[in-house]
Order: C-alpha cells, then sequence, then structure tokens
C-alpha cells in the first residue's frame, strides 16, 4: 500500500435510524495511486458525499480500513485525524465556505499560517495559485464581491495552500451555471495536473468525468465498477 495515496479497504458505513438500520457503503474497495485523479460517479443517494468523508477522515467506518500514503489511519484519535487532514488533505465542497471578513487573498492565507508556514511564503503561495486560477487582480475582494465562480475558485486555492497530498472535492462545481462550470472545473484540473498530487473528485458531469484518469461508480453504495473514460460513452453507463 505504500505505492498509493489513498486505500480505502472492504469499507462499509451504516446509520441507524429508530430500528432500522441503513446501509449506505457495502464493502468498498478503492485504491488511488500518486497525481491519479479519479472521477467519482452515482446517482444521488448512492453514498459519493459519504465515501468522500470517510477518505477525509471526517467519519469513521463501520467497518474497513483506510490507509492515506501507506498508513493506516482508521483507529487515529480525533486530534491525530486534525493533524492528517492539515499535513495530506485538500476539501473543496459544493459550496465555497469562503470566511466572509477576509479577502480572496487573507482566505487562502490563514491555512497556511495555521500550519506554521511563515507570512511571506503563504502570501506568496496564495498569489502564485490566484494567479493560476485567474483570479490575481481580484486578491483584495471579499467574497460577497466575487462571483460564484471566482468563489468557488479561491475555495479551490484554499484547498490546495498547503500541498495536500490528497484532493477530495464533492460537486466542486455543482452549484454553477453549466458554462461557470466547465471553466472552473478545467482551471482545477490543470492546478491539480501541474500540482502533481491526487484527487477523488465527485461528479455528476460525464463530461468532466471523463477529463480525468479513472472513473469509478457507487450505486446503492456498492462501488459497482472502476474502469478507464473511453467505456463512458453515455449517460446509461452513467448511472
Amino acid at each position: 500500500m505504500n505505492n498509493t495515496t489513498l486505500t480505502l479497504k472492504n469499507i462499509n458505513k451504516t446509520f441507524r435510524q429508530g430500528n432500522e438500520v441503513l446501509e449506505v457503503l457495502r464493502d468498498v474497495n478503492l485504491e488511488i495511486k500518486p497525481k491519479e485523479v479519479v472521477a467519482l460517479i452515482g446517482p444521488s443517494g448512492s453514498g459519493k458525499s459519504t465515501l468522500l468523508q470517510i477518505a477525509g477522515l471526517l467519519e469513521k467506518p463501520s467497518e474497513g480500513k483506510i490507509y492515506i500514503d501507506g498508513t493506516d489511519c482508521t483507529e487515529n484519535s480525533d486530534n491525530v485525524r486534525t493533524l492528517l487532514r492539515r499535513d495530506y488533505l485538500g476539501f473543496v465542497y459544493q459550496y465555497h465556505n469562503l470566511l466572509p471578513d477576509f479577502n480572496a487573498a487573507e482566505n487562502v492565507i490563514l491555512p497556511q499560517l495555521i500550519a506554521g508556514v511563515n507570512y511571506k511564503e503563504a502570501k506568496d503561495k496564495a498569489m502564485w495559485l490566484l494567479q493560476r486560477l485567474g483570479l490575481a487582480e481580484r486578491e483584495f475582494h471579499r467574497p460577497a464581491e466575487l462571483s460564484g465562480g471566482e468563489q468557488q475558485r479561491v475555495a479551490i486555492a484554499r484547498a490546495l495552500a498547503n500541498a495536500p497530498k490528497l484532493l477530495l472535492a464533492d460537486e466542486p462545481t455543482g452549484n454553477l451555471d453549466p458554462n461557470t462550470s466547465d471553466n472552473v472545473f478545467f482551471m482545477l484540473l490543470e492546478v491539480v495536473k501541474e500540482t502533481g498530487l491526487s484527487a477523488l473528485i465527485a461528479t455528476h458531469n460525464i463530461e468532466l468525468a471523463n477529463k480525468m484518469d479513472r472513473v469509478v461508480r457507487l450505486k446503492d453504495g456498492s462501488l459497482v465498477d472502476n474502469q478507464a473514460n473511453r467505456l463512458l460513452q453515455n449517460t446509461e453507463n452513467f448511472y
């Protein structure tokens, strides 16, 4: 497992609702290699968000093992999991969750300062990321002064600021109009490839999924296939 950025082994996740037990994930096995960008597809309710939460050490599986960079992280304490998220993982969600009282650059600088990076290095990294994402002239704008696409690009820059080994993205452009979604997504893929990290990106968009290295599909909580992009040629295969 040392040659994988992320390994999920026999992952099961259940929730109890009253007297009923709801199975959300069933025996999921997944490996993501260094520098590999993987699309996670499937209909709503298939378990994509839960799988990302488990991969991101935000939730524990009911059964199974999580390995990040070859290390078993399944039973780590909350404090250790927090440090692992800080040092190894980056997150992008459908809603950007930017700090409203801070400008674009500050939203990207702050996570680095928390991780112990000095201010000059943090500012330089923030400006490089904002420039790569087409936001060099928007550094002093607060979130309310940015468009939805611009806000999400700042969120992407923030997720990449601490040089994670693995980026986890849950419908990162699902809240944007189609044209803006495509532009933001292509910028995301370019920066991910350029920085050389691995990524697991949940999306409903088959065209965007086909731009990634590999596609995995969840259905009713199970990983039902793990296939090359060329096999995903229509929406029948998508779901």
